[in-house]
């Protein structure tokens, strides 16, 4: 979800190091480096043994507590654990503006209203989408089918927590683990450690308060790589939860475990030429001016049909936006930009409008939220084209609906690609369209994204990890949430049983009915031909029984 580097302090590692330990076994300080997830070395996926140290014993003590807290956790009733939830949601809301306050001065990224907004979000709107659903034992059960679904923990699960939304993510990966009675054990980006430790500490005294075990929210002390490898490989570790770099969530598809992972966002905005453009800037200024552009679906690259060029930039001014001219542009690309990277500076990253203008040497009002820098579509292939988290964005013009689409999907084949585009348009076919040919998990339509693309306004899941699917190399296009750290098991009938009579007792089933089941397929079916399917389907779905 974001591509804010993930690792902690760099520096060579001595010869008796547990880096240096790691990095003998075949495991690459590439895996953390900030280039593309391609660079990161792969990492074995069994862990051989060291000899023992305080840093392995350290490890083992807190799977170990993990462990156990889970065991103990798993008995608890539904109702239970929901007022344990509400509890934790509780806590991180009447902190929110505190926490949000100290993320800031820790990170350095964003500002303190924005995030308290987030920290709320993640923890009482995430709270109010797990609160009274099933999570443990019976899911579900249909008498059609003979299908009984049943959950059960996937166990002790790794959580990487970025630099970006340190607070929101801790609050909303602890609610969707601890709902589906896991234990979570934390790993917080190294700029935003002492803020991360503070929130996790508050969640561990609702946990006391309601006579949780403790264990089951750890969050380690000052983590380094060569830790962060070790519990990624740990074998009472069942699962890792991959919020951060593009390297970091390739080491933990590397490592050997089930890993959820994330993209980076280079969300495209489709402005169309029916679209309202005024409703439509308001939407890109709220979007991508919140919390100084540091969430990673808000948009980045604005696509614009000449038609309705003039119009939507004189939008975005009356929104609040800088629209800059050729020569500011150019001044800005040269200052705000590291060009063997391609990246914006890494000091500009989550500053406010105002403190990019002034870091830049542009003049403009301080009342500026957003800063636009019209481009022609040959600079795609520069920074311009790349993920910017802070508020600028690119914009390019193209003609007609067709070539608009076209660039968005070059966009985000450069950058992003599988994450979340955007679109403004007043034609469903044209928005159902758009989501045919785009390659993102997320399409937030008429729709502010960095808001949007996590659940607020729409009917998607609330979530601060967002799947990438395949284009991306993650495992789901899902907004992640409960029901993706659940072993889902399948009670099932044999058809000829799978109607219960009244009585609640099972008749036994004919030990031959699957038998003749498949020799009546076998024969329905030979010789093969054109039409059989058709012909089957045609005479109804019990045309097959024996």
């Amino acid at each position: 979800m974001f591509t804010i580097d993930q690792s902690v302090e760099a520096g060579a590692a001595s010869a008796d190091s547990p880096a240096a330990k790691l990095q003998q076994e075949g495991v690459s300080d590439r895996a953390f480096s900030r280039g593309s997830a391609a660079d990161a070395a792969p990492v074995p996926p069994v862990m051989r043994k060291l000899p023992p140290t305080p840093f392995g014993v350290r490890v083992q003590r807190i799977t170990q507590e993990a462990e156990a807290a889970g065991e103990t956790f798993r008995g608890w009733e539904e109702r239970d654990v929901d007022e344990l939830l509400i509890d934790i949601s509780d806590t991180i809301v009447r902190a929110a503006k505190d926490l949000a306050r100290r993320t800031v001065i820790e990170t350095r990224m964003g500002n303190a209203d924005d995030k308290a907004a987030k920290n709320v979000f993640a923890s009482h709107e995430v709270c109010r989408s797990l609160i009274g659903r099933p999570a443990a034992g019976t899911l579900s059960y249909d008498r059609h089918t003979g299908i009984v679904e049943t959950a059960s923990p996937v166990g002790v699960i790794f959580g990487l927590i970025p630099v970006t939304n340190p607070v929101a993510t801790i609050a909303f990966k602890t609610l969707i683990a601890l709902k589906g009675r896991n234990a979570l054990i934390l790993s917080c980006h190294h700029r935003a450690h002492n803020v991360g430790v503070h929130a996790a500490e508050l969640i561990r005294d609702a946990l006391r308060r309601r006579g949780a075990p403790v264990g089951l929210l750890q969050c380690i002390e000052r983590c380094n790589r060569a830790t962060t490898m070790r519990f990624m490989r740990h074998p009472r570790v069942s699962m890792i939860l991959a919020t951060g770099s593009a390297g970091l969530v390739k080491a933990a598809y590397s490592s050997g475990k089930p890993a959820i992972g994330v993209g980076p966002g280079n969300a495209p905005a489709l402005i169309c030429a029916d679209a309202d453009v005024a409703a439509a800037a308001k939407s890109v200024v709220e979007s991508k001016a919140f919390d100084n552009g540091v969430i990673c679906g808000s948009e980045n690259n604005l696509v614009v049909d000449t038609a309705v060029r003039t119009a939507f930039i004189t939008a975005l001014r009356a929104a609040g936006a800088a629209v800059l001219s050729s020569a500011e542009t150019a001044a800005f690309t040269a200052r705000a930009f590291d060009l063997s990277t391609g990246r914006l500076h890494r000091d500009l990253v989550g500053q406010s409008a105002p403190e990019i203008l002034a870091a830049t040497g542009i003049p403009r009002d301080t009342s500026v939220r957003l800063l636009v820098a019209p481009l022609p579509i040959a600079a795609a292939r520069g920074p311009w084209g790349l993920e910017k988290l802070a508020p600028v964005l690119s914009m390019f013009d193209t003609e007609g609906a067709a070539a608009g689409i076209a660039l968005c999907q070059k966009l985000l084949a450069r950058n992003g690609i599988g994450h979340t585009a955007v679109i403004h348009t007043q034609s469903e076919s044209l928005a159902r369209r758009f989501g045919d040919q785009i390659s993102a998990s997320r399409i937030i339509v008429n729709s502010a994204s960095a808001q949007g693309c996590i659940g607020i306004g729409n009917a998607l899941p609330p979530s601060l990890t967002l799947g990438c699917g395949t284009w991306a190399g993650t495992s789901t296009t899902d907004n992640i949430t409960y029901t993706h750290l659940l072993n889902i098991k399948r009670v099932v009938f044999s058809r000829d049983v799978a109607e219960r009579p009244a009585s609640g007792k099972l008749r036994p089933g004919s030990p031959s009915a699957p038998t003749k089941r498949l020799n009546a397929l076998v024969r329905g079916f030979a010789p093969i031909h054109t039409g059989t399917l058709r012909q089957s389907l045609a005479r109804g779905p019990g045309s097959l029984k024996p």
